[in-house]
């Protein structure tokens, strides 16, 4: 069995009365706007030939990825909206770009794989399909650019202290669609892979199927959480009936200081459900809008 397939999770048995799961980039990390703006969006412009719309690109592509209701979505879902906003988009239209037809990547998405290089690589060996080729060499590409550039970015303030507070009575795993080798890096750079029992990464599945698996009638109700900065974290957490704490993209400082302050009691107390949970994601939803700026 590797460590990076699903059955680790379901073997994961509960050694606290609590858990929480929590995001990686964005979350734990300030690294989401180094990741995507050096390391996602050079390299969809350069594998994809979209060099003559590439301020277009680029903003279709942060959209996505940074400031709209599809943060924090895993990068093959996030590529295909990236092209499809752009074909929607009348002034990058005019240049006469021809935007990458797609269809078998669509179909892998769909397939309830674990969207991630592995399972990609196995297909496009299989089939010999030129698109699953290039997504896969796209997808290489930015693996090292983000392992030769993204170094040296620690946790958000409050995250290091919130742990240590959450693990005398919580078990922590790390919920996250970035590779796993990326995750295992960077956790153990900062001295806070000790924290989590698991580090589950986009070969483990889905954020949702991660939470199923690990925490899915393992703990009585109201005492399983989810930290994360993206509405698939929220999405993830209602699907499995589990409550959710934002960390607020462009306000994670607070976002933290606030959990580990009232927060981690609340949770602790029962007290966290009802009118607590659903000011914070009141506010939450409103920072995130489906409709891009320029529409």
């Amino acid at each position: 069995m590797s460590d990076s397939s699903p059955e680790k999770l379901l073997a994961f048995k509960p050694r606290h009365e609590f858990f929480v799961g929590i995001d990686s980039d964005g979350c734990v990390f300030d690294t989401m706007e180094i990741k995507h703006k050096e390391c996602f969006i050079p390299n969809i412009i350069k594998y994809w030939n979209l060099q003559a719309i590439s301020k277009y690109a680029r903003a279709a592509a942060e959209f996505v990825n940074l400031y709209s209701k599809w943060r924090g979505v895993n990068r093959f879902p996030a590529l295909t909206k990236t092209f499809e906003l752009l074909c929607d988009w009348p002034e990058a239209m005019r240049r006469g770009v021809k935007i990458p037809e797609i269809p078998t990547l669509e179909a892998w998405i769909a397939s309830g794989q674990p969207l991630g290089n592995p399972a990609l690589e196995t297909l496009a060996t299989r089939t010999g399909d030129p698109i699953l080729k290039l997504t896969l060499e796209w997808s290489k590409a930015v693996n090292r650019a983000i392992e030769d550039l993204v170094e040296g970015v620690p946790p958000f303030p409050f995250f290091r202290e919130s742990a240590e507070k959450l693990a005398a009575r919580a078990d922590i795993i790390c919920v996250s669609q970035t590779p796993g080798e990326a995750l295992e890096r960077e956790w153990r750079e900062h001295d806070i892979a000790r924290f989590a029992a698991v580090i589950a990464g986009q070969e483990m599945g889905s954020k949702k199927d991660h939470l199923k698996l690990t925490a899915g009638r393992k703990y009585q109700k109201d005492r399983v959480l989810m930290i994360g900065d993206a509405p698939g974290d929220l999405a993830a957490a209602r699907a499995n009936g589990a409550l959710f704490f934002p960390i607020n993209p462009g306000r994670e400082d607070a976002s933290w200081e606030r959990f580990f302050r009232e927060g981690i009691e609340r949770f602790f107390n029962h007290a966290f459900n009802g009118d607590y949970e659903g000011e914070l994601v009141a506010e939450f939803e409103k920072l995130l809008p489906e409709k891009p700026p320029w529409k």
